[in-house]
């Protein structure tokens, strides 16, 4: 049976309106502001992804609750990198895919440097509320921001607390084998120079539950202090184990374990003590205190880098306002021209995309929480 030609050209108009129907939607920009957020929202660190996916929350519905920006809705797009360097990636290259407009993340190093690749590549702009290592923001990429201080920075001033504070002359130091943890350890071997003598120098692996080897090592080369680069679970582990053990030494650590998850399980009664590098009390910053009273009627109480979160956020929507597009050469251009009001007062970045002023201080557990304890010479 011969097919009539107006057969045919029915056939074939139909494929061309089905062709203009994908690929229209394959080029629909999204009718919302897209932002990722990334982090570690499951496993052991979960409280620390919590925290900053609430302060990134709150700050997307006070935007929405007056009208969004450029006339669309803010949309937060959450994805869990299970502080795991490969899913980091992987999540990256899903989110550009999905027209993100900016980043707020990633919480690890080790997470955040392999990602802001990818989104370096796509010309997005990345903002992170916790990661410290100075690789992220010393290899030159215009659009990686943080809100948060560096490692060369935070151990400086452990050491100078070790050393003039303590008065300590023989400290071991162990890490917990990440970029973060690491990269702490030896910032602080590098600070203490021959100040101190390091008599135990060694690595944990993150998410091992038996520390009792290492610690015992430690406890045979006799140290005044211990100091640790990680984040709380292991942290928390290592001081009820050398407790259990009897060492007795105090221990100190940094920003990754100022957490009440330490306390926790560590216990009070081990925890007790320790000593860790963080930014000054946010409880103490006039600014900070409309975030703090809004977060806790909403959330409940804030964890160490909600507000970091929080600020980066408003940061990244305010230079999208300013910069009137979401292109992001110009959002990233804004982001690195202006000085920004956020709940931790003015924030500027320098030409790298760190904050020109980050201090930090020492903080001590006591009673069962953390309080403001010692601050370096200015």
């Amino acid at each position: 049976m011969k097919i009539s030609w107006r057969y045919k050209m029915y056939r074939k108009l139909l494929l061309i309106v089905f062709l203009i129907i994908v690929l229209s939607g394959c080029t629909k920009e999204p009718d919302t502001i897209r932002i990722g957020v990334a982090g570690p929202m499951t496993g052991d660190q979960a409280k620390m992804g919590m925290d900053f996916r609430n302060g990134v929350t709150l700050a997307m519905e006070e935007w929405n609750s007056q009208g969004g920006i450029l006339g669309k809705t803010i949309e937060l797009l959450i994805e869990d990198d299970q502080r795991d360097p490969k899913q980091a990636v992987s999540i990256a290259n899903k989110l550009v895919n999905q027209k993100v407009i900016g980043i707020i993340g990633h919480f690890n190093s080790s997470c955040s440097i392999p990602a802001s690749d990818i989104y370096d590549r796509a010309g997005i702009p990345m903002i992170t509320p916790a990661s410290t290592n100075p690789q992220f923001t010393d290899r030159g990429y215009a659009g990686v921001f943080r809100v948060c201080g560096r490692d060369d920075q935070q151990g400086k001033v452990a050491a100078e607390f070790i050393v003039s504070k303590l008065k300590i002359k023989k400290i071991a130091v162990i890490h917990d084998k990440t970029t973060y943890g690491q990269g702490l350890a030896d910032e602080l071997k590098k600070f203490l120079g021959d100040m101190a003598e390091v008599v135990y120098y060694g690595g944990v692996v993150q998410g091992d539950k038996d520390f009792k080897a290492v610690l015992t090592a430690i406890k045979n080369a006799k140290p005044e202090l211990v100091f640790f680069g990680g984040i709380y679970p292991e942290a928390g582990l290592l001081v009820k184990q050398a407790k259990e053990i009897g060492l007795k030494t105090p221990f100190m650590s940094g920003d990754g374990v100022i957490d009440p998850q330490f306390i926790e399980i560590a216990g009070n009664k081990a925890a007790e003590g320790t000593y860790l590098t963080f930014s000054p009390d946010p409880g103490k910053i006039p600014s900070a205190k409309m975030f703090i009273d809004k977060y806790r009627q909403r959330f409940g109480e804030p964890g160490p880098y909600s507000i970091y979160a929080y600020d980066a956020m408003n940061i990244l929507l305010t230079a999208i306002e300013n910069a009137e597009t979401t292109d992001g050469k110009k959002v990233i251009a804004n982001l690195h021209s202006n000085e920004f009001s956020g709940a931790l007062d003015k924030i500027k970045f320098d030409a790298k995309g760190d904050v020109t002023a980050a201090p930090y201080v020492v903080w001590i557990t006591k009673d069962g929480t953390f309080t403001e304890y010692w601050k370096p010479q200015q």
